[in-house]
């Protein structure tokens, strides 16, 4: 199932999952249309993505903190091509807008940054001896998912799915559509799949971390459970 478009009106514009996805397509501009291919993306990449085996070697001291803790940020702006830029800001606009509506401009800022920060951790408890780069937004907005689950559970989300040859679109229950989408997720991660190079626990991490941290900062308001049509 791919997600085209959610169906939850938004009250204010939503500046910053918007400014997101600019800024994410220029670093990836950047990385592979303004850097010389081999060595200085091979040198970028070593510098700002996230290396599990890097961030325990910080954590004990054997690494500078600055650069083995500093990717946990900058990896969530990098992407391995352009398909996986594709996907991750794709689905960022379609359920970005809507948390960040909830949230307001800044909290919502915070709140990704700290998405993606914690599913890399949650990654690194998974593989803390990988010596593969982390790369991508994944993390950020599975939490960007998992918060809007909390929120809009039943709001309808329009998914395509493909049919042999044939295409269909139908509606569903954001939670259906989402609940699916996490229990991909931990299936791989449990079952130890490393297909395409998938950081399942990361996606997983971030989605249980975005949910439990909705749940924190909206805490006390009614779930804004729309059937929009």
């Amino acid at each position: 199932m791919i997600p085209l478009r959610d169906l939850t009106p938004r009250q204010r514009t939503p500046f910053v999952a918007w400014t997101l996805v600019l800024a994410n397509a220029a670093i990836f501009v950047y990385q592979y249309f303004v850097l010389d291919p081999g060595r200085a993306q091979a040198v970028f990449l070593a510098s700002f993505a996230a290396v599990p085996a890097n961030i325990g070697a910080a954590v004990v001291g054997q690494e500078s903190l600055v650069g083995g803790l500093m990717p946990l940020v900058t990896s969530m702006f990098l992407h391995g091509g352009f398909m996986h830029l594709l996907g991750n800001m794709w689905f960022l606009w379609i359920f970005g807008d809507n948390v960040e509506d909830e949230l307001g401009h800044f909290k919502f800022l915070l709140f990704y940054l700290a998405c993606g920060v914690l599913a890399t951790l949650a990654h690194f408890a998974a593989e803390p001896s990988s010596t593969i780069p982390l790369v991508g937004a994944s993390g950020a907005i599975a939490g960007v998912m998992g918060a809007y689950l909390m929120r809009f559970p039943h709001s309808r989300v329009v998914v395509l799915l493909p049919l042999f040859v044939f295409w269909t679109t139908f509606q569903l229950p954001a939670f259906v559509m989402l609940l699916y989408w996490f229990a991909i997720q931990v299936l791989n991660g449990t079952a130890g799949s490393s297909g395409g190079g998938v950081a399942w626990w990361a996606h997983a991490g971030g989605f249980a971390i975005g949910a439990v941290l909705a749940l924190y900062l909206t805490r006390g308001r009614p779930r804004r459970s729309l059937q929009a049509y």
